[in-house]
């Protein structure tokens, strides 16, 4: 695993573990959930992305 894939899972995990938190809470502030979602989402596609291009080499 390289450094950038070892920085993206760390940052996927933190944002998983926050997202949980804020669903906790009494009243879940909607729109941080839907900006963390997002971005999870989006950081989900970058290493999907890094790891299908690290296979084809």
């Amino acid at each position: 695993m390289n450094a950038v894939m070892y920085r993206l899972t760390r940052i996927h995990r933190k944002l998983d573990e926050e997202i949980r938190r804020e669903m906790k809470r009494r009243f879940p502030d909607s729109i941080k959930l839907l900006r963390m979602k997002k971005l999870k989402l989006a950081i989900k596609d970058r290493l999907f992305r890094i790891q299908r291009r690290s296979i084809r080499i």
